[in-house]
C-alpha cells in the first residue's frame, strides 16, 4: 500500500506512517523509485472476515445480546492513539529541530552583521583619512604657491624700489642708491646682489634711506 493510502485506513497521518517506518515499526519498500507499506495479507483478510460478518444481518429467532466488549475496537483506538502520539513526537522533533535551525542562522546573521559593521567602520575611517590626506595636499600645494609667489616677489630692483617709494627726481635718487650701496657694504641683510645687480627686500622697511 502507498503511506498516503495506509494513512487513511488507520486514520493518521502521512508523518506518523513515515515516523513508524523510521522506526522500524512498519516495513517499507522502494518500488520503481516510490515508498509502498508491506502489509500483512493475513491480518488483512482477517478484517475482511471481521468486516463481513459485522455486515450480516441479524437473525430475528435468536433473543440473546451480546454484551462482551468489542476488543477489536479496543485494539483500533490504541493504535489511533498510538499514531496520534507518534505524530506528536514527529512533530516536537521537528519543532526542536527548526528551533536548533533558527538559532544557528541568528548567530551566524549576528555574526555577518557584526563583520558589516566592522568593514563600514573601516571603510568610513579610510574615506575620512583620505578627504583629510587629500586636503592637506591642496594645503601643502597652496602654500607652495604662495611661497613661491612670495619668493619671486620678495626682493625687487633700485627701479621698482623707487617706484614704490615715489622717489622720482634724480638726484635724489642718486642719493638714496649711494645709501643703498653703502648699507650693501656694511652687510645689511635688506640688500642684496643678484647677477651684479642690487636687490632689495620688500618686506622691510627703509625710512632710514629714503627719508
Amino acid at each position: 500500500m502507498k503511506p498516503a493510502e495506509y494513512a487513511k485506513e488507520l486514520g493518521i497521518s502521512r508523518q506518523a506512517v513515515y515516523a513508524k517506518i523510521k522506526r522500524g515499526i512498519l516495513t517499507a519498500k522502494n518500488v520503481d523509485g516510490k515508498l509502498y507499506i508491506v502489509v500483512d495479507n493475513a491480518n488483512k483478510v482477517e478484517k475482511t472476515a471481521t468486516a463481513e460478518t459485522s455486515t450480516k444481518p441479524k437473525s430475528t429467532t435468536s433473543t440473546k445480546i451480546n454484551t462482551t466488549p468489542s476488543h477489536t475496537v479496543t485494539k483500533e483506538y490504541k493504535a489511533l492513539l498510538d499514531a496520534k502520539d507518534e505524530t506528536i513526537a514527529v512533530l516536537k522533533g521537528t519543532v526542536k529541530d527548526l528551533k536548533k535551525s533558527n538559532k544557528q542562522i541568528s548567530t551566524t546573521l549576528r555574526g555577518e552583521i557584526d563583520l558589516l559593521k566592522d568593514a563600514f567602520h573601516e571603510m568610513r575611517t579610510l574615506y575620512v583619512q583620505q578627504i583629510e590626506y587629500k586636503k592637506s595636499q591642496e594645503t601643502i600645494e597652496v602654500i607652495e604657491e604662495e611661497s613661491v609667489e612670495v619668493v619671486e616677489e620678495r626682493w625687487i630692483s633700485i627701479k621698482k624700489f623707487f617706484k614704490k617709494f615715489g622717489v622720482k627726481k634724480e638726484k635724489h635718487q642718486d642719493k638714496i642708491e649711494k645709501r643703498l650701496k653703502k648699507a650693501h657694504r656694511s652687510g645689511d641683510d635688506r640688500l642684496m646682489k643678484e647677477d651684479g645687480k642690487l636687490k632689495l627686500n620688500i618686506n622691510k622697511t627703509y625710512e632710514d634711506i629714503v627719508k
